[in-house]
């Protein structure tokens, strides 16, 4: 390539001497990349959102089918007298059910939380306690 094809050749690539075609040519196919780029970025983001949406609500649901032979039991509270005798532990005894509670303990802290009682030792004949209990019948 001689001397002054290579000028030539460099000041065709030199902005400075760009027709106005080629000036507005140029600027249109920056701007149409920049809108499409815009464009593919929002539908990532909202096939994002739509894709988050859906897992969400996937595993959030729950099936509240049950079986046939299922009977709710409704949780109840009354009160007791204590007597003579009687301790956290007997009362506790004929209230307490394992399907509800991990162990007896568990039940007695129930039991202490709903009196306001520090310790199971507590009790005084006489005195009226509070006792949650499970049933079957809604009332």
């Amino acid at each position: 390539m001689s001397e002054a094809m290579r000028i030539a050749a460099s000041l065709y690539n030199d902005p400075r001497y760009f027709s106005k075609s080629e000036i507005r040519i140029r600027n249109n196919k920056i701007r149409r990349r920049n809108i499409v780029r815009r464009q593919f970025v929002m539908l990532m983001a909202v096939v994002s959102v739509l894709i988050f949406i859906i897992m969400f609500n996937l595993s959030t649901f729950n099936s509240d089918a049950q079986s046939d032979t299922y009977t709710p039991e409704y949780k109840y509270y009354k009160s007791i007298t204590v007597n003579y005798g009687d301790s956290l532990w007997t009362i506790a005894g004929d209230m307490y059910s394992s399907e509800h509670y991990y162990d007896m303990n568990d039940y007695i802290d129930e039991v202490c939380n709903i009196n306001n009682l520090a310790d199971a030792s507590e009790l005084i004949a006489g005195d009226s306690l509070i006792v949650p209990y499970y049933s079957t019948e809604f009332k």
